[in-house]
């Protein structure tokens, strides 16, 4: 998948100097959600941290929304201030735990109100990060029916839109949400929307408008905007500019994680894959993520380590036995790790199949395309890969999918045509896949 498929949530600012203190505090247990009284008693249990711990944004804020629920348990503010917070934390941390704390919190906020607009406004954005995006734009026109005027509410629909694969809708509601206030969040959806559709130029020229409007104060969200760029700067061959948009981001929020596996990836396409190792291995520590540990995987068995490139495969199992919203959420990587590894094929297809029915962004298609020829259906490979080259995306991956495809129908020209174009947009697009590219080519 794109780093950054999902653009779903205004930026904002995220500390990553997470203490784990308070993150073992805050873990919510899957047989005890927040009952009437467990989103004071959580914020009270943070705010007991000792004076001179180190809290980030959200831990403040769900500090201060505790204070609020126990100043006034009938007011609906704190909870919806406390499931933002919360929020913020899983994105933060990569726990997931805490995205089923804000669920929690917005059941109570109902309770208390069931008419908050506010509180509708979070379940849209929360839906999202739980991959229900049909429910997620529901409640996003239902939120845009009370407020038509908040930009905030256009992002979430935006995002739904594009996650269901209803393209033309997306490009409304993020123009919608531009003119009524063009700031950062606005300007990245613009520049995802244009990459989506093949204009890398106007993608970037709106991402450069996403860091040049980013607010100063936030360190994170100048970070975000950087790696951002630097992706778009990099898929369009810019490797040298994109590193830079990396060390930038790495600058003003040190030890970001998401700079850290963007760097990493620069590295490799420098040749440095002693570098890479080290970035990729920082980046895992702050915060593991499927992506990053399929990517150390796939340099250590480059490396021909593959005793080591096991040991990182393996943690996808944890992922995926888990039973909890990061099943959910990393569903895909799983499928696509399945596929290219040559492993458990059947599930490939199985996930692949599941989540075409629920929604038909590209992506989605691509990856039923390449399950789908992993498994031997060629001819509906070829039509899954046709709907996933639609929008005229200049994205490596999927050249290469529909190459190997048209390769293997023995239609040589079309193979060549879109083999070609996946090394000439990012011939460092996938470690292990861009040299089954090139062999592939030369057989050709």
């Amino acid at each position: 998948m794109r780093k950054h498929l999902i653009v779903y949530l205004s930026i904002v600012v995220v500390g990553l100097a997470i203490v784990f203190a308070i993150r073992a505090m805050t873990r919510p247990t899957a047989s005890k959600p927040i009952a009437s009284k467990s989103s004071a008693t959580a914020a009270a249990s943070l705010a007991a941290l000792p004076p001179n711990s180190l809290a980030s944004p959200s831990d403040k804020q769900i500090m201060l929304a505790g204070n609020l629920i126990e100043a006034s348990a009938t007011d609906a503010k704190g909870y919806n201030l406390l499931a933002s917070a919360f929020m913020q934390k899983a994105r933060e941390t990569g726990d997931f735990g805490f995205n089923a704390r804000a669920e929690a919190a917005l059941n109570k906020s109902f309770e208390v109100a069931p008419d908050s607009y506010d509180a509708l406004k979070l379940r849209a954005k929360l839906l999202l990060t739980q991959h229900r995006f049909r429910e997620a734009l529901d409640a996003a026109n239902k939120a845009r029916q009370l407020n038509p005027r908040d930009h905030d509410i256009y992002g979430a629909l935006t995002d739904a839109l594009v996650e269901l694969g209803q393209y033309p809708q997306a490009v409304e509601a993020a123009q919608t949400m531009i003119d009524l206030r063009p700031e950062t969040a606005s300007y990245a959806r613009v520049s995802y929307l244009r990459a989506l559709h093949g204009e890398t130029q106007g993608s970037i020229a709106a991402m450069k408008m996403a860091c040049t409007s980013a607010n100063l104060a936030s360190p994170e969200q100048v970070a975000w905007c950087a790696v951002q760029l630097g992706d778009e700067l990099f898929n369009a061959g810019s490797l040298k500019d994109a590193e830079r948009e990396y060390d930038r981001a790495l600058y003003v929020f040190p030890n970001y994680y998401s700079a850290l596996a963007a760097k990493a990836r620069a590295r490799v396409a420098a040749g440095d894959t002693q570098a890479a190792i080290n970035l990729l291995t920082q980046a895992q520590k702050r915060v593991p993520l499927p992506e990053t540990a399929v990517a150390l995987g796939d340099l250590y068995f480059k490396l021909g380590l593959e005793d080591d490139a096991a040991r990182q495969y393996k943690l996808l199992e944890f992922i995926e036995k888990s039973g909890d919203d990061s099943a959910a959420t990393y569903s895909q990587q799983l499928a696509l790790f399945y596929a290219n590894t040559d492993t458990r094929l059947d599930d490939a297809l199985r996930i692949a199949r599941r989540e075409r029915e629920g929604r038909q962004d590209i992506y989605t298609c691509d990856l039923l395309a390449w399950a789908l020829y992993k498994n031997g259906d060629l001819e509906n490979a070829k039509i899954a890969s046709d709907e996933a080259l639609r929008l005229g995306t200049r994205d490596a991956r999927l050249h290469y999918h529909a190459g190997m495809i048209q390769a293997a129908l023995s239609n040589r020209a079309e193979a060549k045509k879109h083999l070609n174009l996946a090394l000439e947009i990012n011939p460092h697009f996938d470690v292990r896949q861009a040299d089954i590219a090139r062999t592939t080519l030369k057989k050709l």
